[in-house]
């Protein structure tokens, strides 16, 4: 082999090297990326079924149905509700009628299977998502009654 070749040669291997690193790190990155998506998204179908993402609304009124450390309940957007099964201890701030964000997968039959539960920290906060989801289907909600009085 000649110089040129010899460096040629050590080019494209380098390159190739960097190509296959690159292609690790974007996978590793893909699948830990994790999702938000409101009630009205998910029955919408526009959640990935069996792969983990964020849920996040608020806890309907009634709906919490304790058994142990097995937990159901639903998360609504004020629009749709989704039922959420939950196997842990909750946090203390969790609560009817208060902000949640649930981390876990959808299932086949619609229920959202939650690993994490996380309520608001305080009186004011809300996830931005959370919020901007609730006053969209508030608009919706709206548009739909002044369309029905017409």
């Amino acid at each position: 082999m000649t110089v040129k070749q010899k460096r040629l040669a050590l080019i494209l291997g380098g390159l190739g090297v960097i190509a296959v690193a690159v292609a690790l790190v974007l996978t590793a990155f893909n699948q830990n990326l994790v999702f938000f998506f409101t009630p009205s998204q998910i029955v919408a179908k526009e959640a990935p079924v069996g792969r983990t993402f964020r849920l996040g609304g608020m806890v309907e009124a009634g709906s919490v149905k304790r058994d142990g450390v097995n937990v159901q309940f639903k998360v609504t957007d004020t629009a749709q509700v989704v039922p959420v099964a939950y196997s842990g201890i909750l946090p203390d701030l969790f609560r009817e009628g208060k902000g949640v964000v649930a981390q876990g997968s959808l299932g086949d039959d619609g229920v959202f299977r939650a690993k994490e539960v996380l309520a608001k920290h305080d009186e004011n906060y809300m996830p931005p998502e959370a919020a901007t989801a609730i006053e969209k289907a508030h608009k919706a909600r709206d548009m739909a009654a002044k369309t029905l009085k017409q």
